[in-house]
């Protein structure tokens, strides 16, 4: 049997005991999830930057603003949503190596100066990503050059 002065002094315990042990289970699950999301973004910037060099070594250089959009939104067309929150074109950058033309020379396409933004409230803080860039070897997709006999 327990006396009234011992039921006194335990109260409340049980809820500081859950307390902590839900504020370590909840970071953790945060953590994982924020982390999961961190992967993803990197994963999504590289196969932006990837996407954006395959569409540019299958184009002429006029077509930098094409690229650039294929990049970001996955599409040339306009007024699609971007396919990574918060990339923009003015981030994508497009380079053609000095000579080329379609079926020779390489592209160059990179994304910088992203930031990945946390969503846990408390964190509320942002990480500036490194910089992704594709470059990839110019193709002739079955076009013909204008030069050839």
């Amino acid at each position: 049997m327990y006396s009234k002065s011992t039921d006194r002094g335990e109260r409340g315990a049980a809820l500081v005991e859950f307390s902590i042990a839900a504020l370590v289970f909840l970071t953790a699950i945060f953590a994982v999830v924020e982390f999961g999301r961190l992967l993803w973004v990197h994963n999504a910037l590289t196969d932006a930057a990837r996407r954006g060099a395959r569409y540019a070594v299958n184009h002429t250089q006029a077509d930098v603003d094409d690229a650039q959009r294929m990049a970001v939104y996955g599409t040339t067309d306009d007024g699609a949503s971007p396919m990574v929150t918060g990339l923009t074109t003015d981030k994508v950058k497009v380079v053609y190596s000095s000579g080329f033309n379609v079926g020779e020379g390489t592209a160059t396409v990179s994304i910088q100066d992203y930031e990945f933004k946390f969503v846990v409230p408390l964190v509320g803080t942002t990480i500036q990503m490194p910089a992704y860039a594709s470059t990839l070897t110019a193709e002739s997709a079955g076009k013909v050059p204008g030069n050839l006999p």
